[in-house]
């Protein structure tokens, strides 16, 4: 537990985690036509007049005249063009604003989806990238829209909105709820001031009734509410400041393994509802729980199961008593309401422990304490409180203890008084006490009383004391073996809950790093099935939905399967995101337990747990470790999925980026080779010329090679590449070459610097072929009028470079690795170039579909790029024929 008097960590690392960030001003309103768009604009309007830069980044008007005048004097950022299904579609320009940075940006509509194509799929994660760049933020948005309020909104309004934002932002926001009546609502609804008429007399009968529309004005009213409760907590926690702060009501139950808890858990539930409050069923682990037997388990289990049922958060806290639990609890979470039960305890109980609810009334100010009388069940059967009296070897080794104290005081006698013999005694007592516990001490301190009085107070050898003083001796040793087994007991109980609590987070942290090494969605299933089945000692399944029903993704043991209830209550709990299963109250013949793992959107998956044995599944003291692993899960599998959401995003976004790309180069690069050859067959048909022969052929050999490096490019797409490895002589590689680019070098010398001894090479000839013209191609093409093109070989430890080197205007420094992407040209100079950029992203895929990789860099003198095709020891051959060893 925190101490109150200290900032909590927690709320610290929230509130720090908002310094730099922008301010999130949220217009909330129960239905569209509120108002909340005029809002938005009035308030950017005051922080303008107050010096603001303030701009618009996407506002929705809807045609009405009085809002439409109220975005004139704002600065409108233009909103980016995106074509969709041959229509064109105008999104808020994101990259826009974050270049222009104002100090606020007003954004309408925030649970609107961006069109595909858009960085990110909700208008709302635009909104967090521009808080995160530290711009503040203006946006509106409807009740229905907050996701953990859809499922309530689509109950009686019968619309289920599939637009939401999750709640994580109006926990951070701040929030101005535009409240209209329903009556003046509904009159301008009439009035043609939210829809168009025809619309409005479809809403005016299903959506926008009185009824709807005074429900979600109330759920608009106390969803604001919540927010600032929340934030009002976190403020408190983060400043340490004491109270309880009973804004809103906060509700707690103490949920105990005596019959009747499930009642009060119940009445809590219904407390909880008349009152509107969040509310938490609290058990507190105490020492005494490891002496509960398998009907006290249960029921605790039973209890705490329903009140997760129930909607209640289900919190353990580890604490020496109970009332010591429940008073710190109270104070951390600020509750201003208190549920226990009045349980029929003996007199002689109460006597010997107190009442717990007058401690709890006593030490708990500020707090209604409401006593609830828990209906008599069957009787249950009576404890067997075992008591940790202390092993054998405990009572003996305590026994050898005092006797060989005895023996050091007597050989000491001589030089001691009786008073520091008698402190020679208290050795064992300590030593028991924080070895063996309480009844070991005890006892040490009774034989050390004896053994000091039979064995030195005079007369010795009997039990008599004749000395007056001596009895207070006597009574001191007692006292102070009782105080020190007593503090020895507590110590040790504050000692094993520590140690339990550290197991759990242990536990937790070891299921969180498991999750992480996961690659893909199968490996996390599986792993979360084998840890809780590990932690637990359970046996597990997880299983997703599918067309066909449940199915089963994971289990541990895998050899684990379902039969057709436990099918049923997995279906149950994946439409419904409520548990079933044994121990629950849905189909409850099941042998399995069914939970939901839920996240923002719905329940992704169920998670089922089995015992090997018949007493039952899950133990009480395990359900809060269990619903913190199943939290975890639920996070993990959905950050997964949103990771491979946003993979497929990237992909599609560079899907179309190459289609544009590829469009613009087949605009320019096929266009002009067609144009050149129409036009010198128009002037051959009129008067016949060798140059106009030369003309068609040399644009014929161009256009065959653009259309052969898109071939091949698609090739390196599909993965469809066939190797025809054979030994090949880099010389005659390279003259060959040569030959086929001759028009493109046309006027540039070649130099050639391949020696002849050089070994072959295990290369695909034609692809090596491919490689090398696209290389020699764009040298021609980038190098200086005149100047020579070098081809060089080299032969080093272990590998063999083949480079071309042209003198030109080289690559832009720490870009030479870009010049290899697909449609990219990089310009050294200012000099238009022609080309596809497509040529050296085939030599590229060729070279590494090979074996060879391939380098880029600039020369040093003369000016120019180089470009190295390295050949590894492997893909050498020696001149015997045979292949080098790696």
């Amino acid at each position: 537990m925190s101490d109150p008097d200290r900032p909590d960590p927690d709320a610290l690392l929230r509130v720090a985690a908002q310094e730099g960030r922008g301010r999130l001003k949220v217009f909330l309103g129960a239905a569209p036509g509120v108002g909340k768009t005029y809002e938005m604009l009035l308030g950017g309007a005051e922080r303008m007049r107050d010096g603001a830069d303030v701009v618009i980044g996407v506002v929705e008007t809807h045609g009405r005249a009085e809002t439409e005048a109220l975005t004139r004097g704002y600065e409108i950022v233009p909103r980016r063009e995106i074509a969709h299904q041959g229509h064109v579609l105008r999104e808020m320009d994101i990259d826009a604003i974050l270049a222009r940075r104002p100090g606020l940006v007003l954004v309408d509509e925030l649970a609107h989806s961006n069109a595909p194509g858009s960085r990110h799929p909700k208008r709302y994660q635009d909104v967090e990238e521009l808080l995160d760049a530290g711009i503040d933020v203006f946006t509106t948005v409807n009740i229905q829209h907050i996701e953990s309020l859809n499922d309530v909104v689509a109950s009686f309004t019968h619309v289920r909105v599939r637009e939401t934002v999750p709640d994580r932002l109006l926990e951070r926001a701040e929030i101005e709820v535009v409240d209209l009546p329903p009556d003046e609502l509904i009159e301008r609804l009439k009035a043609g001031k939210v829809y168009v008429p025809e619309e409005a007399t479809r809403a005016l009968a299903h959506f926008f009734s009185k009824s709807n529309l005074s429900a979600l004005r109330e759920l608009a009213l106390r969803r604001a509410a919540q927010a600032v409760d929340t934030q009002m907590l976190d403020y408190l926690r983060s400043h340490a400041l004491a109270g309880n702060w009973a804004v809103g009501e906060r509700i707690v139950v103490a949920v105990s393994e005596l019959s009747g808890s499930e009642e009060l858990v119940r009445a809590a539930k219904r407390t909880a509802d008349a009152m509107r409050a969040p509310w938490t069923a609290l058990h507190v682990e105490t020492p005494r729980q490891q002496h509960f037997g398998e009907e006290e388990r249960r029921r605790l289990a039973a209890a705490l199961n329903l009140a997760s049922q129930l909607g209640a958060a289900v919190v353990s806290v580890p604490a020496e008593t109970v009332t010591e639990g429940i008073r710190s609890y109270l104070a951390e979470a600020r509750a201003t309401q208190l549920i226990v039960g009045k349980s029929a305890r003996s007199r002689w109980f109460e006597l010997r422990h107190g009442s717990v609810v007058d401690r709890l009334v006593r030490s708990t100010p500020g707090v209604a304490v409401h006593v609830m009388p828990m209906e008599r069940g069957a009787p249950a059967a009576p404890r067997q409180r075992r008591r940790d009296y202390g092993s054998p070897a405990a009572y003996g080794l305590t026994t050898a203890m005092v006797a060989a104290v005895t023996m050091a005081g007597s050989m000491l006698l001589h030089i001691l008084d009786l008073g520091n013999v008698a402190l020679l005694y208290l050795l064992p007592v300590m030593v028991a006490a924080s070895l063996y516990g309480r009844w070991p001490a005890l006892y040490a301190g009774a034989i050390s009383s004896l053994a000091y009085n039979f064995f030195f107070l005079p007369p010795t050898g009997t039990l008599t004391v004749q000395n007056p003083e001596n009895v207070v001796t006597i009574i001191v040793l007692l006292g102070v073996a009782v105080a020190t087994s007593q503090l020895s007991a507590r110590v040790r109980a504050q000692a094993d809950l520590a140690a339990g609590s550290a197991r759990q987070n242990a536990a937790l942290a070891g299921f969180l790093r498991r999750l992480g090494d996961a690659a893909n969605e199968e490996e996390l299933m599986q792993a979360v099935c084998a840890e809780v089945a590990r932690l637990l000692d359970l046996r597990t399944v997880m299983l997703t939905m599918s067309p066909d029903g449940p199915l089963l993704r994971a289990a541990f043991p895998p050899e684990d399967r379902l039969e057709t209830m436990e099918r049923a209550a997995a279906q149950w709990t994946l439409e419904r995101g409520l548990p079933a299963g044994r121990g629950s109250d849905t189909l409850t013949a099941s042998d399995w337990l069914f939970y939901p793992l839920k996240a923002a959107g719905g329940t992704i998956a169920a998670i089922g747990l089995a015992r090997d044995d018949a007493q039952g599944t899950v133990r009480s003291d395990q359900i809060p470790l269990l619903m913190s692993l199943l939290d975890q899960a639920a996070l993990a599998l959905e950050r997964m999925r949103l990771r491979d959401d946003m993979r497929g995003v990237a992909e599609l976004r560079e899907r179309d980026r190459l289609r544009a790309a590829l469009l613009s180069s087949v605009s320019h690069d096929l266009r002009t080779p067609l144009t050149s050859i129409l036009a010198a067959v128009r002037e051959l048909r009129q008067a016949p010329s060798p140059a106009l022969i030369e003309t068609i052929d040399a644009e014929s050999q161009r256009l065959n090679r653009f259309v052969a490096n898109l071939l091949d490019m698609a090739r390196v797409e599909a993965g469809a590449m066939k190797l025809g490895v054979e030994p090949v002589d880099l010389t005659d590689a390279v003259a060959a070459a040569v030959h086929d680019t001759r028009a493109t070098l046309d006027g540039h010398a070649v130099r050639l610097d391949v020696s002849p001894g050089l070994p072959l090479v295990r290369v695909d000839p034609q692809l090596f072929h491919h490689c090398l013209i696209n290389l020699l191609d764009n040298a021609g093409r980038y190098a200086d009028p005149g100047t020579p093109i070098a081809i060089a070989a080299e032969r080093s430890a272990g590998s063999l470079a083949l480079s071309v080197l042209d003198e030109g205007p080289g690559l832009p420094p720490g870009r030479e690795a870009e010049v290899f992407e697909r449609f990219r040209r990089l310009e050294g100079s200012d000099r238009s170039k022609t080309g596809t950029g497509l040529g050296l992203a085939i030599v590229k895929g060729f070279a590494e579909a090979m074996g060879l990789s391939v380098e880029a860099a600039n020369r040093g003198e003369p000016r120019g790029a180089r470009f190295t095709l390295r050949f590894p020891e492997a893909l050498l051959i020696r001149e015997t024929g045979e292949e080098s060893a790696l």
